[in-house]
């Protein structure tokens, strides 16, 4: 089963056609990474995925309704996106952010009952941030603010959770802490993830389904054994790429990669 199925979709800025005709299916509980150069389209694809960029043509099905048709707040109960470098309020405390993910669910003034309390401290605990309630966000690491953001996320109580390049800016060690922790979270809770990421390495480690952009079409998309090969990254990125199977792994690595001369800047 799909949880996101684009039908047609072409998506502009202006007069600037960014995306045309795309057919995508993202599988249901299972990890996506999209991938592609700068500039090809992911992000405009996630942002359109999430309803946040009106498409200029076509459609995007969620769980097979048409997006379109569903309320903001039923969106917001369905699906939580992730934008890159997101920022939160001077002043405002860990616990306080993640509560933010409850408002979808409120009614009336908005007051946390028992049960928002609840899931809040559940997602607290899911990225390891409990201790860290009080703190005032902008204290944190770079790891830790992506945690708090996912935790958020977590409290919005979705199926669905779409991340717009969350390593961006984040040494190694932080890197592999958001992804292990969607990682995680994807096989414990059986959500579906979807993001955006440019490192090939970590997307083919942590995803189980790839999709490769250039200039909005898709290049390839499959698992990530099939995704990231020497066709498609020469196809996609215009490189001539050496990869292998990672033996702790499994999973393809692209080991090393050169500039294919004459397409670099086509």
């Amino acid at each position: 089963m799909n949880s996101i199925v684009t039908e047609n979709l072409a998506i502009a800025y202006d007069n600037n056609l960014v995306v045309a005709d795309l057919k995508l299916q993202l599988p249901q509980g299972k990890i996506t990474a999209i991938i592609g150069p700068n500039g090809c389209g992911k992000s405009t694809v996630l942002k359109a995925i999430g309803r946040i960029l009106k498409p200029k043509d076509g459609i995007v099905y969620l769980n097979g309704k048409d997006i379109r048709s569903l309320s903001t707040r039923e969106i917001a109960q369905k699906l939580a996106i992730l934008p890159q470098s997101p920022q939160a309020p001077a002043g405002l405390t860990v616990g306080e952010l993640v509560a933010y993910g409850r408002f979808p669910h409120q009614r009336g003034f908005g007051k946390l009952g028992p049960q928002d309390k609840e899931i809040i401290a559940w997602a607290l605990a899911a990225t390891k941030l409990t201790e860290l309630e009080t703190t005032v966000v902008d204290n944190l690491s770079g790891g830790q603010k992506q945690r708090v953001w996912i935790a958020m996320a977590l409290a919005q109580q979705t199926d669905l959770i779409l991340l717009d390049e969350p390593t961006t800016y984040l040494d190694l060690t932080y890197q592999l802490e958001v992804l292990e922790l969607l990682y995680r979270l994807n096989r414990e809770q059986n959500c579906t993830i979807v993001m955006v990421l440019h490192d090939l390495n970590l997307a083919a480690r942590f995803a189980d389904y790839m999709v490769a952009i250039r200039s909005g079409d898709i290049i390839r998309h499959g698992t990530p054994a099939e995704v990231i090969t020497a066709e498609v990254l020469r196809e996609t990125f215009h490189i001539d790429a050496n990869v292998v199977v990672e033996p702790r792994t499994g999973r393809p690595a692209c080991i090393f990669y050169d500039l294919i001369k004459g397409l670099e800047s086509n």
